[in-house]
């Protein structure tokens, strides 16, 4: 049993997490500021002796005593990170700091939440960690790529210079159940859409491509990542079926049964192409490959939106 702190853990994967966590029988505090994560999320583990919740932001210090540290905090999705940009930066790195220099005062092990936006728009088809990525450091998206990155090389330079006890992990698209309507991420997206028979936007011509993993299979290769010794990382975790965003869209208009059109409206600035993981590593020393299969987690992930529509117009 350990006492582990889950920052964003009343977010989407972080809530997740959170759960997995507690079903371990480790002690558990979620840390939040409520900004995309909700306390709906982690309104079932409240009865739990096990679990506490916390409303602070990680761009401020806080001092605790646990043993493990999962550094999920930032916001994920475009529409959330670029509202407030530099808030984005300072929650990369400031709240990085602040959770690596809580991990160096009591011993704890911390992992970091990275991202496969650190490849920006790839020239290498799959990525590897060992790609150094092609990023636009003055774009839109740079706030959370460049953030994301600087977040990195703290983690390393944390180690090396003292010692302290680091995971790194890129997460690759991750969907599921507790994600936003409104995060502005291509399922949710998608699934929405089509739930209220209005037309499913594509941004560009619909060819570029991303891979899917579900949350579960996600949770399951971070707990592994945080509980292997004597791997730092960067590990890539991801699906590495690789989808075209017009794939998808028919996809979920096939499965949710709408009459909604398909339509194309202008790319965004800096979006990827391409984006797909190699995650032989992770199969190599995580024994770790997602097992869910899209069309079964478009199922949950729909009938979770459902849900939700449902009680929102009642």
């Amino acid at each position: 049993m350990a006492r582990i702190l889950v920052t964003g853990g009343a977010g989407f994967i972080g809530s997740h997490l959170c759960e997995r966590l507690l079903g371990m029988g480790h002690d558990v505090i979620s840390l939040d500021n409520y900004f995309t994560g909700t306390r709906e999320n982690i309104r079932p583990l409240t009865d739990n002796f096990r679990f506490e919740a916390i409303r602070h932001d990680i761009t401020d210090p806080i001092y605790l005593e646990v043993d493990q540290i999962y550094n999920l905090a930032c916001p994920a999705s475009p529409v959330h990170y670029q509202y407030n940009p530099v808030k984005t930066v300072k929650t990369n790195v400031m709240g990085t700091i602040h959770m690596l220099g809580l991990a160096k005062r009591v011993n704890a092990r911390v992992l970091q939440a990275s991202t496969s936006e650190v490849y920006g728009d790839p020239e290498v088809q799959p990525q590897t960690e060992s790609y150094w990525g092609n990023v636009n450091p003055i774009g839109p998206r740079s706030c959370y790529d460049e953030g994301k990155r600087v977040a990195e090389t703290l983690m390393m330079d944390y180690h090396r210079q003292n010692q302290v006890d680091i995971r790194i992990v890129r997460i690759f698209n991750t969907y599921g159940p507790r994600m936003r309507p409104d995060d502005g991420r291509v399922v949710s997206n998608f699934i929405v859409q089509a739930l209220k028979n209005e037309p499913i936007t594509i941004h560009g011509d619909g060819k570029q491509t991303r891979a899917f993993c579900y949350v579960s299979d996600m949770v399951e290769g971070i707990v592994r990542m945080m509980e292997t010794p004597d791997l730092t990382g960067p590990v890539n975790l991801g699906n590495p079926g690789e989808f075209t965003m017009l794939q998808l869209a028919e996809q979920v208009k096939s499965q949710t049964g709408s009459g909604s059109e398909i339509v194309f409206v202008p790319p965004r600035e800096d979006d990827p192409i391409q984006r797909n993981p190699d995650i032989s590593l992770a199969e190599e020393k995580l024994g770790w490959r997602p097992t869910v299969q899209l069309e079964q987690g478009l199922d949950r992930t729909i009938a979770h939106f459902d849900d939700l529509l449902r009680s929102t117009a009642s």
